[in-house]
C-alpha cells in the first residue's frame, strides 16, 4: 500500500499545530532554556498542556525529575515549531493508490504523520544515515513485538488520565493512545449519551471532564471560522515523523477515501412502479420466489415526505423528551445532529431506534404500511410480546450497515424519506466476499467498516461478472452464474426496497440520509420464521425480545388461536411442492453439478 502527495496543507492547520508544538517544545526545554532554563518555567508550561490532554495539574508534582531527564534528551520526540518560526509547508496526500486502484481522498495526510508500512522502504527521511528504522519498534521497547490490534487492546483498558500521562512517554505510544477509536469507547463507557460532540471523541473527553478547557477549544474554532474553517472544535494533534503502520493508516484511510463512482455504477435490481405492480403480481413475482425489487410511488401520499425536514424531526423529538437508539448510547436528536455534522470517522454512529413509535408517536403517523406489505403476522402477539420489527433510520453520509441478514428470517421493506443509499444484496446461498459467518449463524466475522468492504472486496464482484461475460454461453451453468451476482441499485427519496428474507446486504449512506424500514411475516415466509424460531440455539440467534427461546410457542399458538388451521395448510402446501420438484428431476441431475464450473460430478447415494 503507498500513496501520493499532491497539493498544500492551509495555514489554520499550521497554525493549530505550531500553537501545541510550541507549548509542547517549552515543557522538553527548548523554550524554557531561552528563558533563563528554569525547570520551573518548563513544569508550568508542561502543566498548561496536561490539562489540554485531561490530566489533572497534581499529577505533575512528582514528575520534574523524569521531565529533568527529558530535557537533557536530544532527541525530539515530536514535529515542533517555535513561535515566530516559518514552518515548512507540508504536501497533503489527494490519491493514493491500493492494489493497483486509485482513490481520491476527501482529507488530507494523516493528522499524526502515520504512512503506511511499505513506505518504510522507499521515504527518504526514514533511510537517514543509512538505516530505515520505524518509530514505532523505538518507542514501544519491548512491546514493539505485539501488533497495534494488540497495543490498542491494552491502551483500551486505561482511563482517560493515564492514557494522557502515557502519550507523553514516547512518539509511538503518542500516537497510539491518540487514536479516536479509543476515544470514543470512554465517552460512550463514561458519559452514555450525554455529551456534545466537539469535533473528536478525545476533545469530546476533555471537554466533558474540564468544561473550563471548552473556552480555549472554542477559542480556536472562532479564529478558524474566520479564516473559513470548517466549524469544528478540535485542535490539531502534533505530528510524528517516521511512524509506519497499516493497521493505524487503514482506518484513517477508510475515513477519508471518497466514494468512486464505480462503486454506484451498477444497478440490476427489477425495478416496478405502483400502483402498475398489483399486489397479487408483487406476490407471485417477488414475495413467493423470493426476490428483492425496488418499487417508486408508495411514498407520494405520505406526510413524511413533505414534513421530515430536521427543524420537524428536531421539533417533534423535543417535545416529546425523546432520547434515540444511536448505536450504544441513547442520544438527544439535536446531540446526534451535531454529531452527525461533524464526524469525520470510519464508523460514524447510526441512529437505529426501534421504538420511535412509542417515544413520538407522530412520527408514526407520518407513514403507512405500502399494501404489498400489509400483512403483518407477528401482530397477533401484541405491540408488547412483539420483537423489534419498525425502526426510525437517520445518519450522515458513509454511515450504514455493514452485511448483514434481518433479524428472524423475516422479510422487509426500506424507504428512504431523505438522501440515498447503496444496496448490495446477495441471495440466501452465496455469501459475500469477505464475510465469513459461524456455523450456528450466531456471528459473523466481516471487515471493521463499510467502505472497508468496497475497497477491498468491491472489485471481486466486478472481476466474477466480467468473467461471467466473457465466458457467455447459456444453459443452465449459464444461468446459474447470472443467479449468483449480487443484486446493486441506489434507492432514492421516495423509493422503496423489498428485502426477502435470508438475503445478505449491505447499506451505504450516500448523504445524510433520513429513512424508515419494517419487518414483517406472512403467510409466504411463515414456514420459514417458525422454523427458525425453534432453532437450537434460539437463544443466542433469535433477536429483538427478551424471550427467545419461548418465542416460538407463544408466536405459533397465539396465531392458531386468530387463524385455525392455517399452519396446517400451508405445511402441505410446501410437502406436495417439495414432492412435485423431486419427480421432475431427472437422473443426470441427481449425479451432476450444474452449478459447478468445471462440470465435476457429485454422488448422491
Amino acid at each position: 500500500m503507498e500513496y501520493g502527495r499532491k497539493g498544500r496543507l492551509g495555514m489554520a492547520a499550521q497554525r493549530k499545530r505550531r500553537v501545541l508544538g510550541t507549548r509542547l517544545s517549552m515543557a522538553r526545554g527548548g523554550a524554557g532554556e531561552k528563558k533563563g532554563g528554569k525547570l520551573e518555567q518548563s513544569l508550568e508550561e508542561v502543566t498548561d498542556y496536561s490539562q489540554c490532554n485531561g490530566v489533572a495539574t497534581s499529577d505533575w508534582g512528582d514528575q520534574a525529575s523524569s521531565l529533568s531527564r527529558r530535557q537533557r534528551n536530544e532527541e525530539e520526540d515530536f514535529e515542533v515549531v517555535e513561535e515566530g518560526v516559518e514552518e515548512e509547508e507540508e504536501e497533503e496526500e489527494e490519491e493514493l493508490a491500493v492494489g493497483g486502484s486509485r482513490f481520491d481522498l476527501e482529507r488530507g495526510a494523516h493528522p499524526l504523520g502515520v504512512r503506511p508500512l511499505g513506505n518504510l522502504l522507499f521515504d527518504v527521511d526514514a533511510g537517514e544515515r543509512g538505516v530505515r528504522h520505524n518509530v514505532r519498534d523505538v518507542g514501544l521497547g519491548d512491546l514493539a513485538i505485539l501488533s497495534d490490534a494488540t497495543i490498542l487492546d491494552i491502551v483500551g483498558h486505561l482511563s482517560g488520565r493515564d492514557l494522557a500521562r502515557l502519550a507523553l512517554v514516547s512518539k509511538a505510544f503518542y500516537v497510539f493512545c491518540y487514536q479516536d477509536d479509543t476515544w470514543r469507547a470512554l465517552v460512550v463507557e463514561e458519559l452514555r449519551g450525554d455529551f456534545r460532540f466537539a469535533g473528536s471523541w478525545r476533545e469530546t473527553y476533555r471537554t466533558a471532564k474540564d468544561p473550563s478547557s471548552y473556552k480555549l477549544a472554542a477559542a480556536y474554532a472562532a479564529d478558524g471560522r474566520k479564516k473559513g474553517n470548517r466549524d469544528n472544535f478540535s485542535l490539531a494533534p502534533l505530528r510524528v515523523k517516521g511512524f509506519y503502520s497499516d493497521y493505524l493508516f487503514q482506518s484513517w484511510l477508510c475515513a477519508s477515501l471518497s466514494i468512486k463512482d464505480e462503486w454506484l455504477r451498477r444497478d440490476n435490481i427489477v425495478r416496478r412502479r405502483w400502483p402498475d405492480l398489483t399486489v397479487e403480481e408483487f406476490v407471485e413475482k417477488f414475495e413467493v420466489p423470493n426476490r428483492p425489487v425496488l418499487i417508486s410511488g408508495l411514498t407520494d401520499d405520505w406526510p413524511a415526505v413533505k414534513l421530515w425536514d430536521r427543524d420537524y424531526l428536531l421539533s417533534q423529538a423535543s417535545a416529546c423528551g425523546a432520547k434515540f437508539a444511536c448505536g450504544p448510547v441513547d442520544m438527544r436528536l439535536d446531540d446526534f445532529y451535531v454529531y452527525a455534522d461533524r464526524a469525520q470517522e470510519e464508523r460514524p454512529i447510526y441512529l437505529f431506534d426501534p421504538k420511535f413509535g412509542e417515544k413520538v408517536p407522530q412520527l408514526a403517523r407520518d407513514y403507512e404500511v405500502p399494501g404489498y406489505f400489509a400483512e403483518d403476522l407477528f401482530s397477533v402477539l401484541g405491540p408488547e410480546g412483539r420483537p423489534h420489527y419498525r425502526w426510525l433510520i437517520i445518519g450522515p453520509a458513509r454511515s450504514g450497515s455493514s452485511f448483514h441478514i434481518d433479524p428472524n428470517c423475516t422479510s422487509a421493506w426500506n424507504a428512504v424519506v431523505r438522501g440515498s443509499k447503496k444496496w448490495v444484496l446477495y441471495p440466501p446461498e452465496m455469501v459475500p466476499p469477505g464475510v465469513h459467518p459461524s456455523a450456528d449463524g450466531a456471528d459473523v466475522t466481516s471487515p471493521v467498516s463499510i467502505t472497508e468492504w468496497f475497497m477491498n472486496f468491491y472489485h471481486l464482484v466486478s472481476r466474477d461478472m466480467s468473467a461471467e461475460g466473457e465466458r457467455g454461453g447459456g444453459g443452465a451453468r449459464n444461468k446459474a452464474a447470472t443467479q449468483r451476482r449480487p443484486v446493486e441499485c441506489v434507492c432514492r427519496e421516495g423509493e422503496v426496497v423489498f428485502v426477502p428474507r435470508g438475503w445478505w446486504h449491505i447499506v451505504l449512506n450516500l448523504e445524510d440520509s433520513v429513512a424508515v424500514t419494517q419487518n414483517y411475516v406472512s403467510r409466504q415466509n411463515l414456514l420459514q420464521v417458525l422454523d427458525f424460531l425453534r432453532s437450537p440455539n434460539a437463544k443466542v440467534v433469535v433477536s429483538g425480545t427478551d424471550r427467545r427461546e419461548s418465542l416460538h410457542d407463544e408466536f405459533r399458538s397465539k396465531f392458531e388461536e386468530f387463524h385455525p388451521g392455517v399452519i396446517a395448510h400451508l405445511e402441505e402446501k410446501a410437502r406436495q411442492k417439495a414432492a412435485k420438484a423431486s419427480k421432475m428431476r431427472s437422473f443426470w441431475d441427481s449425479v451432476a453439478d450444474v452449478n459447478s464450473q468445471t462440470g465435476g460430478f457429485k454422488f448422491g447415494f
